[in-house]
């Protein structure tokens, strides 16, 4: 397990680098060796294994990564933790360190140059500010990405999770349910971390689909629908995409009526599948989108 997974390992390298935590990237290293084994055996990593780590800080998650995969990609954006990495990780030989924002990441490049193409698995504690982003770059993009195991945000995990019908429900859960099969796998307190955030947290793995669990004839089509619907959450679904999209609403209520749906329904109270099927259902309407 690695070397760096307590409160004084930690706090050491801090004090001997004189590294200042940065608010802006959201940093908060784990200290806790019980999650972090929990983090590496929910991401079901083996030697054949190509892991991207996002944010690694000082190489705790990394370091245990490198013990667990074949090759570890470590991309870290502070420029001040990255001769840190170099003197954490020295000792591992499968390990690179890249000095770059994920957003600005050509991953396809990476799956080539350390994979041969072969999808990777992201394994991350994400930074809160900058969670759905990431998720929805790595999802949205049909990135080669076969899991995600990433800590985040409480709340954030609960909505990437929720069922229609739930104050939790909205966009985003659509989104990761779309393009992967969610499990929150463990709940971590704020004690777990320096600093300590304010709220909690928890790890969730995203299972990515080769193929979606639902069939539409166009996923942006799809997408603008449920955008449309949350972005006005409390109106009548006809009501928001006639507002929000210019579809009619006598095409809405028509298309809500061939899917025994009645005609005040709002969106929250969609299933995936009924976005998908409306949206086939609204297809015509494209063109005043």
């Amino acid at each position: 397990m690695a070397e760096l997974i307590n409160p004084k390992k930690t706090l050491d390298v801090i004090r001997e680098n004189d590294f200042r935590f940065q608010k802006k990237f959201g940093q908060n290293f784990l200290i806790d060796a019980g999650v972090l084994s929990h983090i590496i055996s929910s991401s079901e990593i083996s030697k054949d294994d190509c892991v991207l780590e996002i944010g690694p800080g000082i190489g705790t998650m990394t370091q245990a990564l490198c013990e667990t995969a074949g090759h570890v990609i470590a991309v870290e954006i502070d420029g001040n933790l990255i001769p840190i990495l170099e003197k954490t990780l020295a000792s591992y030989d499968n390990v690179s360190i890249l000095h770059k924002d994920i957003l600005k990441v050509d991953l396809k490049a990476l799956c080539h140059t350390y994979h041969d193409d072969k999808p990777l698995k992201v394994v991350a504690n994400l930074p809160y500010y900058i969670t759905t982003p990431i998720i929805m770059e790595l999802l949205e993009k049909h990135l080669p990405v076969s899991s995600i195991t990433v800590m985040v945000q409480k709340e954030v995990a609960d909505r990437m999770k929720a069922k229609p019908g739930s104050k939790d429900y909205g966009a985003l859960s659509l989104a990761v349910q779309f393009y992967s099969d969610p499990e929150i796998v463990q709940l971590v307190p704020p004690n777990c971390f320096i600093p300590r955030p304010t709220v909690s947290s928890s790890v969730i793995r995203l299972r990515c689909y080769d193929t979606p669990p639902v069939s539409c004839q166009d996923e942006a089509f799809m997408f603008d629908i449920i955008h449309a619907a949350f972005n006005q959450r409390r109106k009548t679904l006809q009501n928001a995409l006639s507002s929000g999209l210019s579809i009619s609403k006598t095409a809405t209520v028509s298309a809500l009526k061939d899917l025994n749906l009645k005609e005040d329904i709002r969106g929250e109270a969609l299933s995936l599948s009924q976005f998908a099927a409306l949206s086939n259902s609204l297809y015509s309407e494209k063109e005043n989108v």
